[in-house]
């Protein structure tokens, strides 16, 4: 048998082996050196986090809900696919920017943070009384906070605020099967805020539908119907369904019908083809890794239920076929996390405990090393980060904030990134009832016969009409100072030709206030106008 015992060795619990002992010295300052390059990996993506840009959908979610935090009705007045979960958490960011001398960017930033450092301290509570090896508690303490922020330039994205809450959740899964029963306080809290995660987007609850199965395949049937984790998971999920037809009735009559026909047609690969795309690709190549190695019984209950959520999050991805970046995150993430425990949990019981205990530190560095390099190597950060001021997404931002500091705008445009987070820095929001033209998108799917690619009023159907007349009244009721319209609509079925700025002018409201406007140049596709005072 292996007994345990607690060393300062990175603060947490190691396995020992009774015949077996520690070394006299093991060069303290030595292992101080590498502990603290095995952290450096979680600085590199904390200082890019916190480098501008801000990513794109979180900063078009929080002028939504800055906005419905300033009286406009969400899914009336602001129209968007998403379920309302994400909007309610936004508006503490909002409330931050509207009621103290933060900015839009630092309000959401800090909540990200604090959400980030509240689940590793829920982490380290969990690991706390936990049977940890050396080399295992070297790499968890090196490399559970580098997996709360290692989306750099998604950072606070859905998929990623998922992933986040699963880190806990996965640890708390560990501790139930493998024991010590965790305190019911900290079990309680870890499976609360799993469960909002969880509750962001329908498709996210197959991760603990997996990770629950395997916990029931371990502890058998007596002993999960008594556990309080699913059933607190399954709580907060029924309290949020039952509550979205009474509070937001909007959504399930007019979003979701338009969401249904046609949203998950216009962008991404599709249900096939995004399994190659080179996205998906990389990730489903970590993920055959992973699964193998992390499921095998000796790589422990932590990596077995992080393996799961790996599994949990590729059929996540695929049902979404869009194949983004972000969709596709959380496979990286929790593939990434299965191999370090299950890595970690071999080098222990292949090293004598003395040589772990001395390489631990080591093995750390070089583990959270490899993450870095991996994802540095395929994805935006920092290269994002970087490029932002000397490019056209700063150029943007700098003109935005120059002539509609703090003002309202209309963009015509079917991009959320630039156009977002240009406005949040210059604390400026769209008086679009969308985050952008992306229901255009949806009506002309296929473009009309003639020799304009647009319908004329009495041929549209009631969402185009819609929009059209909410558009050009919302326009002429209160013109902004500026308007961008962009000169691509991504509309490949009109070969090009489709121009939103003159589809909005076919309106008399919308054709009457552009005569205020002048042209003020162009950044990047996005021709820029001012109201001429």
């Amino acid at each position: 048998m292996m007994r345990f015992r607690r060393q300062a060795e990175f603060g947490t619990a190691t396995a020992t082996l009774p015949d077996v002992h520690r070394p006299a010295a093991l060069r303290p300052r030595h292992g101080m050196v590498w502990r603290a390059v095995a952290l450096a990996p979680c600085f590199f993506f904390l200082v890019t986090i916190l480098l501008p840009p801000i990513n794109h959908d979180v900063a078009a979610v929080l002028d939504f809900a800055r906005r419905w935090l300033g009286g406009e009705r969400l899914y009336v007045d602001l129209i968007d696919v998403n379920p309302p979960l994400i909007f309610v958490l936004n508006l503490l960011p909002a409330a931050l920017a509207r009621w103290t001398p933060l900015s839009q960017g630092q309000a959401v930033m800090l909540c990200l943070l604090g959400l980030a450092a509240l689940l590793w301290r829920l982490s380290e509570a969990l690991r706390r009384g936990r049977a940890e090896g050396h080399v295992e508690s070297a790499v968890l303490t090196a490399c559970v906070p580098l997996l709360l922020v290692m989306a750099g330039s998604d950072f606070g994205q859905r998929e990623v605020l998922m992933a986040m809450v699963a880190i806990p959740y996965c640890l708390l899964a560990a501790r139930r099967i493998e024991g010590p029963a965790p305190p019911l306080p900290l079990a309680t809290g870890v499976a609360l805020a799993a469960g909002l995660g969880f509750a962001l987007k329908p498709h996210f609850l197959l991760i603990p539908l997996l990770v629950e199965a395997l916990v029931l395949l371990r502890r058998g049937m007596a002993a999960q119907r008594r556990d309080p984790v699913p059933w607190t998971i399954a709580a907060v999920w029924v309290a949020y369904v039952a509550a979205v037809p009474v509070v937001f009735p909007a959504y399930l009559t007019q979003v979701v019908p338009m969401a249904w026909s046609f949203y998950g047609e216009i962008h991404g690969a599709g249900l096939w083809r995004v399994l190659v795309a080179d996205v998906m690709g990389a990730a489903e190549a970590l993920l055959l890794l992973a699964l193998p190695i992390a499921l095998r019984p000796r790589a422990g209950a932590l990596a077995q239920a992080l393996g799961l959520a790996a599994g949990g999050a590729f059929a996540s991805a695929w049902l979404q076929h869009k194949g983004w970046t972000y969709h596709v995150l959380p496979i990286t993430i929790f593939s990434c996390a299965a191999l370090l425990a299950a890595g970690a949990r071999w080098a222990d019981g292949a090293l004598a405990n003395a040589r772990a205990a001395s390489a631990a530190p080591v093995l750390a560095a070089m583990a959270a090393f490899g993450v870095l390099l991996y994802m540095v190597r395929g994805g935006e950060t920092p290269w994002r980060q970087l490029a932002f001021h000397g490019e056209p997404p700063g150029q943007l931002a700098e003109w935005f904030d120059e002539h509609a500091r703090g003002r309202p705008v209309l963009v015509l445009s079917p991009d959320i990134f630039p156009i977002y987070p240009a406005l949040t820095y210059a604390d400026a929001h769209q008086i679009l009832p969308v985050m952008s033209i992306w229901p255009l998108q949806g009506f002309y799917r296929r473009c009309p016969a003639g020799s304009a690619p647009y319908r004329e009023p009495h041929e549209m159907g009631a969402a185009e009409f819609d929009l059209f007349q909410r558009v050009a009244e919302a326009f002429a009721a209160a013109p902004p100072p500026v308007l961008v319209a962009a000169r691509h609509a991504n509309i490949p079925a009109c070969g090009g030709h489709f121009d939103v700025l003159a589809y909005f002018a076919r309106h008399p409201l919308f054709a009457e206030t552009l005569e205020g406007y002048r042209p003020a140049g162009e950044i990047e596709g996005h021709r820029l106008f001012r109201r001429h005072e």
